[in-house]
């Protein structure tokens, strides 16, 4: 069995200047950051440093990608009414029931485990439908008020409308 690294081991403060140091001198210099380590009292080698710091530079450049990756869809196939994540709780959802109607299919992933996921995700889910309606709910009273301040303003009843469809529009 391979040895837990030292770097693992570091106090949280420590790892996190650790960190910062590597993403800060983009992954280099690491006989640099094995001296100041030393002078903090921590004697890591540069060899191991580098064996951590190659793992988190990996880590965050698939974190980069997935989120650039996020922001692409996420502009190219707006989602404003949450059609993916709704269907991804659906999916988890599912999934979970299937398992907890089959226990014996997979003995690794336990019925408490199964039924706090199947808990989640119904909060989940009720989480976004009350946020739905609460958007909804503002929308209207906004197209209300905006209604009554137009009127005054000696708008046209068909500039209204308009203005209370525009708002609405977003809640829809």
């Amino acid at each position: 069995m391979a040895r837990r690294s030292k770097v693992v081991g570091l106090p949280a403060n420590v790892k996190e200047w650790l960190d910062k140091a590597l993403v800060g001198g983009n992954f280099a210099d690491y006989e640099l950051l094995a001296e100041e380590l030393k002078a903090k009292g921590y004697d890591i080698s540069k060899s191991s440093l580098h064996r951590y710091g190659s793992q988190f530079e990996a880590k965050l450049a698939a974190v980069k990608l997935a989120t650039e990756q996020a922001a692409a869809i996420a502009e190219a196939v707006p989602d404003d009414e949450n059609a993916l994540g709704d269907a991804l709780l659906r999916v988890i959802q599912e999934k979970t029931f299937t398992m907890l109607m089959n226990m014996e299919a997979d003995p690794q992933i336990g019925f408490a485990k199964l039924a706090s996921i199947a808990i989640e995700s119904g909060f989940s889910s009720t989480t976004v439908k009350e946020h739905r309606s609460k958007v909804k709910m503002r929308a209207k009273e906004a197209a209300a008020e905006v209604s009554g301040i137009v009127k005054s303003a000696g708008l046209s009843d068909d500039a209204v409308d308009r203005i209370k469809r525009s708002i609405l529009g977003i809640a829809q």
